[in-house]
């Protein structure tokens, strides 16, 4: 079977498909009147003439007239049409790629059109093409298949038939023959053989190939005989020549020689006529190329006024569009403004009471939140004021000589009010643990120190509840870790002294082991284990909420209630989580991990070594009403070589500051006469250089904008470690002189 055969009859089907899906439309404006004198299917049915008769000038230049039609009215399946049309023309005067072209435009319309029959011949169009012009079996196989489910869902049985005949087609050039006999079948069983005679022989004449090469020869002669009987009494040459040439082929292999020379004879006459009609239509080809350009340019000067028309007609239709969502928008809130205008003496008296509501809830809101407030003002105030002078004379006292005897106790005194006030903190704070917005600095410490600083602080409860406090350190554990200490220290001292309250007569463990250990990382599992009351299995959830308190034997002693909620907070902070296993009557642990960095000795005693060289004869205004406060900071100044003036109130303060020179400025918020706020602002009037270092116990977030606002150059809040206290001291009287304005971001110790 010769290839160029199949090629005639796919093109040949391919446009009889066109011939018979083309019927006539509505006419619409068209600005050219030659095309507008003409039909769509006048120009379909004189393009599918031309064609069919070799005469590809012809078919082109009505084709052309087709496609600027469709266009000119933006008939989308007129101008798949044409396009497809157009394909078939270029590949006759085989200019593949021209054709290849139209066909993609060709699909491009048909699914813009969302015409079935049209996206389905488009698929059998660039199947065609793949297979016959490209080789391309494969890539041919899978838009057959395309064509073929497209014309299956909208029950195109001839469609359908001319896909399946199609791909046999396909096949058979690919040397697939089972997929040859599977769609032959197919097209037989769908091909009406009076209606479609020219497909049928071809069907029959594919057949009898089919068998040919699976060397069936009776089955071919069969089927090939079939075939010259229709084609000659239809009188197709073409059809002839290839069923003459495979029944020669098989008659030879027969070994029937005299019947094969017979049938080669018929195959040589009728190929002769098809070469002798051939030339004609290869000279009509070739008149066609010449006129290749000129048409092209047509169909680009069409393209180009239907792109532009499209343009007009999509900026109108936006434009369209806007006016009737606006017309749409302007009625329905008239209707919406009439309809409230409608409820509105229904409602407003509802809304009245609504609003004396509202007014009166908003009120006591207020009230409360002002409250809120004031308390946790005065709390903090009233609490770290006196903490700040028994953590500032335990310290002093720790600096004694004198005491050493004493320092044991001492520290134990300056750690409790050290826990006491990061407690206060927390509590004051609770709020901004749950918003993540607590600072989380390391510091380096010991330990074994740690927890035994921490065990001796219960001495007293231990002692009263005639309990036992054992301490076990695992021995691989570094000596000295980075970390922050504190927010440990908080966690123990909760868990420790949550353990202490519900345990009479026995044991507590305080345990620190190894979980994982390198150079530069350990990470440690703490547990605290009491044999006190235990904890009901239906109440081991509740216990860290906020103020529960659970069921104690020793009501000598009472919490918050905040003690494990506080730790659960702190914990999450660090991305860890507190454990607890309990049985009642037998005692509870609590667990968690921590990771910590390694550190060493040399490491703090670097932290608590400060250069207070610097300091020897500064001059530094004390503005604090408070006595012992007053004595606690005088000692540390003078400590660190600070000649320390007192001011007992702002105005006495500012005062000083305008008859003797000072150093720096510590400035105490509430105050008698004039508080540290007007004194400032007062200072700042004839001296602009001064440190002023705000000294408060207050909650530092209500106040750091009024502080910075009248002059004061940084905050420190008491309680506060020495150390800190005199660095940042330094740190302000070096900066001396430097402009306000930028002290906002200062850290507040």
């Amino acid at each position: 079977m010769i290839k160029n055969y199949y090629f005639f009859v796919l093109m040949l089907f391919s446009f009889a498909v066109v011939a018979q899906n083309s019927t006539p439309q509505e006419e619409l404006y068209s600005p050219d009147p030659e095309i507008e004198k003409v039909g769509f299917k006048q120009l379909v049915d004189s393009s599918d003439n031309y064609y069919f008769e070799g005469k590809y000038h012809n078919s082109l230049k009505v084709n052309i007239l087709l496609l600027k039609k469709a266009l000119a009215e933006n008939d989308f399946r007129y101008i798949h049409m044409g396009y497809r049309n157009l394909g078939y023309d270029y590949l006759a005067i085989s200019d593949t790629v021209s054709a290849e072209e139209n066909f993609r435009k060709s699909m491009k319309f048909a699914k813009i059109s969302k015409n079935d029959t049209a996206t389905a011949l488009s698929y059998m169009d660039i199947a065609n093409l793949e297979s016959s012009v490209y080789s391309n079996h494969e890539k041919a196989m899978e838009y057959h298949l395309m064509s073929i489910r497209s014309f299956e869902k909208i029950n195109d049985s001839v469609g359908l038939a001319k896909a399946h005949y199609n791909t046999s087609i396909t096949a058979m050039e690919a040397e697939n023959y089972t997929r040859v006999l599977l769609h032959l079948i197919k097209a037989k069983k769908l091909t009406d053989y009076n209606a479609h005679v020219s497909m049928g022989i071809g069907i029959e004449s594919l057949f009898g190939e089919y068998y040919l090469k699976k060397q069936n020869y009776e089955m071919a002669d069969i089927y090939l005989t079939r075939a010259i009987k229709a084609a000659k009494k239809e009188n197709l040459p073409v059809e002839l020549e290839v069923a003459y040439e495979d029944f020669s082929e098989s008659l030879f292999l027969q070994q029937r020689y005299q019947e094969a020379y017979q049938a080669r004879q018929e195959y040589e006459k009728y190929a002769q006529i098809n070469l002798d009609n051939s030339s004609s239509e290869e000279m009509e080809a070739v008149s066609a190329k010449f006129q290749v350009a000129e048409y092209r340019n047509e169909v680009m000067e069409a393209e180009l006024k239907n792109e532009l028309q499209a343009k007009i007609v999509e900026s109108k239709s936006r434009l369209n569009i806007i006016l009737i969502i606006i017309c749409f928008c302007a009625i329905l809130l008239i209707g919406i403004i009439m309809f409230v205008l409608s409820k509105r003496k229904q409602l407003i008296l509802k809304l009245r009471d609504k609003n004396q509501e509202y007014l009166k809830a908003k009120r006591k809101s207020e009230q409360l939140s002002k409250s809120k407030s004031n308390f946790f003002s005065t709390v903090s105030h009233e609490l770290r004021t006196p903490l700040y002078g028994v953590i500032g004379l335990s310290t002093i006292l720790l600096e004694d000589e004198s005491l050493k005897s004493h320092e044991k106790d001492l520290k134990s005194l300056k750690f409790s009010a050290d826990y006491l006030l990061a407690l206060i903190n927390d509590v004051l704070q609770i709020n901004k643990i749950d918003s993540n917005k607590i600072e989380d600095e390391t510091h380096s410490f010991n330990i074994s120190e740690l927890i035994e600083s921490i065990a001796s602080s219960f001495e007293y409860m231990r002692i009263q509840n005639n309990n036992r406090i054992v301490i076990v350190v695992s021995e691989e554990l570094p000596k000295y870790l980075q970390g922050n200490s504190v927010r440990l220290s908080q966690v123990l001292m909760n868990l420790v002294g949550n353990a202490c309250k519900f345990t009479e007569n026995g044991t507590i463990y305080i345990k620190a082991e190894s979980v994982k250990l390198n150079e530069d990382k350990a990470m440690i599992k703490f547990s605290v284990k009491d044999t006190g009351i235990g904890i009901a299995t239906d109440r081991q959830a509740s216990i860290f909420d906020e103020f529960e308190q659970g069921e104690t034997l020793n009501y000598n002693y009472q919490g918050t209630g905040l003690g494990l909620p506080i730790v659960k907070k702190l914990l999450s902070l660090s991305n860890s989580d507190i454990k607890v296993t309990s049985q009642l009557g037998k005692g509870s642990t609590f667990s968690f991990d921590l990771e910590f960095d390694v550190s060493s000795e040399e490491n703090i005693k670097q932290e608590i070594t400060l250069d207070t060289n610097q300091l020897n004869g500064k001059k530094i205004l004390v503005a604090e009403d408070n006595r012992i406060n007053q004595i606690v900071t005088k000692k540390i100044l003078e400590k660190n070589g600070i000649v320390c003036t007192i001011a007992e109130n702002g105005q006495i303060a500012s005062d000083m500051v305008q008859k003797e020179n000072y150093d720096l400025i510590l400035m105490d918020l509430n105050m008698p006469v004039k508080d540290g706020f007007q004194a400032s602002k007062e200072i700042r009037t004839f001296n602009n250089s001064i440190p002023i270092v705000a000294l408060t116990a207050v909650e530092v977030e209500e106040v750091r904008n009024e502080i910075f606002d009248s002059g004061m150059s940084d905050i420190i809040v008491k309680p506060y470690d020495a150390n800190k206290f005199i660095q940042t001291i330094l740190l302000n009287i070096n900066e001396q002189g430097r402009p306000l304005g930028l002290e906002r971001d200062k850290k507040v110790i």
